[in-house]
């Protein structure tokens, strides 16, 4: 694999997508870019994807309503009862779910994440209750990237890999073969 270039450097997206980024690598770059410079990993990949395309998108600001919501309820939709993931809102969904120690999942943040980027004023208490069950399918969590992760994180404690002196390198090179690998497997079971 080449040196990765400077950002400025790159031409088209699928130059791009054959280096690895940390988020806080895209987040800076689509500042310099002008765009939305927010959220995660994948989110901040498609907002490149989408300025190689002619696309900008802009950050949005969320205009909440003015309603709030004054004793939490069931029906209550998330932005107007000032939702967020901390002790009020886990006392409240403990005494729903009926679990002491209640944690807010994966899949809830990002169905949160949802209700703000698109301003979704219908998404209730009960709603995102449904997600923490797993009788919604409104957004899920793309656990990609903590595969990632893992992948890198046992690539570097295997000693067998001690030979390599950049380990980020190969173990990113390595991780572009598998995901080519899981997409022709993908495809052959079509």
């Amino acid at each position: 694999m080449d040196k990765r270039p400077e950002f400025c450097e790159i031409k088209s997206y699928d130059d791009f997508s054959r280096y690895y980024w940390y988020r806080a690598e895209l987040s800076e770059i689509c500042k310099n870019l002008g765009i939305d410079y927010t959220g995660t990993k994948q989110e901040l990949n498609y907002n490149i994807e989408e300025y190689f395309k002619g696309s900008r998108i802009k950050k949005k600001h969320l205009c909440h309503s003015k309603r709030i919501c004054k004793e939490i309820s069931l029906d209550c939709p998330l932005l107007d009862c000032e939702f967020s993931f901390n002790s009020k809102f886990r006392s409240y969904f403990s005494k729903l779910t009926g679990i002491d120690n209640f944690k807010f999942t994966a899949n809830m943040a990002t169905a949160w994440r949802k209700v703000k980027k698109d301003h979704d004023i219908t998404f209730t208490i009960q709603d995102m209750l449904d997600v923490y069950n797993k009788n919604s399918d409104y957004e899920k969590y793309d656990n990609s990237t903590c595969e990632w992760n893992q992948f890198l994180k046992d690539f570097c404690a295997d000693k067998k890999n001690s030979i390599f002196q950049n380990k980020l390198k190969v173990a990113s090179v390595l991780w572009k073969k598998l995901e080519i690998l899981h997409i022709q497997k993908y495809i052959l079971i079509i």
